[in-house]
């Protein structure tokens, strides 16, 4: 059923650009549209990487889904970065890593099965490298808190951080990889190798073109709603954006498979902080503003904070539903405190 309502909710992106191009409709209704378009979207991008990595093998798949799992995310930053707005671009990947292992998290231990025994060491290994990311990004934010926190030499000064985020991620990526089979293909029964990199492209495009149309309308929006930017960036667009790994990580604990769930959540994180955030920041550089990654302290608490105390409630490697009622108890908290900080 989910699924067929997935499928059929795909007719919301050509309509949105439609209504966009026919209707010249408030700016309000567009980020409603284009925030709602991106989730089906973000979820198909999913499905043809999973039916790709059916022909290509565990280690071809996992990078083709480490690639395109983020495409929503990073493509969203990268049009906020040539529309000038590093402030909606740091807080989107903020409010991605906190959601991620609050929200998600927290709903996959509601949903899934009582005490289940999770993966502790690699759990807390993904947790590790969120605080690593953390502590890299103080480097850049630190300066940052005093001036402009979008001066060029921050930027500059972002660089270094952003390189051994990426290689940081690299290093993971490829030791994880070496883990796995190198040629265990398995029997696909869904698409052809084919029709996956075609509807993969075709996804990739549809989802720059709403991104474009929600960051367009989000300024407006914002003030519409009576929101700052901030808090529109780091809950609804970080949600958004994530939504393929939100709504994975749920139904995959609902069918009792914890181990997978709850490493879908973290290392969802770990992804944002080294290669979301280091391959926005390169990239931004080839664009009239290239992107600092001073955060505010209410991102760097928020993210350090978050992996911290999950790393707390996980460490007896059991999953309990009341510990995911806290979790989503202290997201609902930090979601408090982005509504109240305003913007910066």
């Amino acid at each position: 059923m989910a699924r067929r309502f997935l499928w059929a909710s795909l007719a919301l992106a050509p309509i949105t650009i439609l209504v966009d191009l026919v209707a010249h409709p408030g700016k309000t209704v567009l980020f409603v549209f284009a925030a709602i378009s991106l989730i089906p979207l973000a979820w198909l991008i999913g499905e043809a990487t999973e039916h790709a990595g059916e022909h290509t093998g565990p280690r071809i798949g996992g990078l083709l889904n480490a690639s395109f799992g983020n495409a929503p995310e990073v493509i969203i930053a990268v049009i906020a970065v040539n529309e000038n707005l590093p402030d909606v671009v740091r807080g989107s990947m903020a409010g991605s890593i906190v959601s991620n292992i609050l929200l998600v998290l927290g709903a996959a231990l509601i949903l899934g099965k009582d005490k289940a025994e999770l993966d502790r060491s690699s759990l807390l290994g993904q947790l590790g490298l969120v605080v690593c990311a953390v502590l890299l990004l103080l480097i850049p934010s630190i300066p940052g808190g005093h001036g402009d926190p979008n001066r060029h030499s921050l930027a500059l000064l972002s660089i270094g951080p952003a390189v051994v985020l990426l290689g940081l991620y690299l290093v993971v990526t490829i030791a994880d990889l070496r883990r796995r089979p190198a040629h265990q293909v398995t029997n696909a029964t869904g698409w052809s190798l084919r029709t996956s990199l075609v509807v993969l492209g075709a996804t990739t495009a549809a989802t720059a073109v709403i991104s474009e149309i929600l960051v367009h309308s989000l300024q407006a929006f914002a003030k519409a709603a009576d929101l700052s930017e901030f808090f529109i960036a780091v809950v609804i667009v970080a949600i958004v954006g994530n939504a393929a790994e939100h709504g994975g990580a749920v139904v995959i604990a609902r069918r009792g498979k914890m181990k997978l769930a709850t490493e879908i959540a973290i290392s969802s994180s770990a992804q944002v902080g080294l290669l979301v955030i280091p391959v926005v920041t390169l990239v931004s550089f080839a664009f009239a503003h290239p992107l600092s990654l001073a955060f505010r302290p209410i991102e760097l608490i928020a993210m350090g904070a978050a992996a911290l105390f999950v790393g707390f409630v996980i460490r007896d490697g059991r999953a309990r539903r009341w510990e995911g009622a806290l979790l989503i108890a202290v997201y609902g908290g930090f979601v408090v405190w982005f509504l109240s900080a305003g913007d910066r």
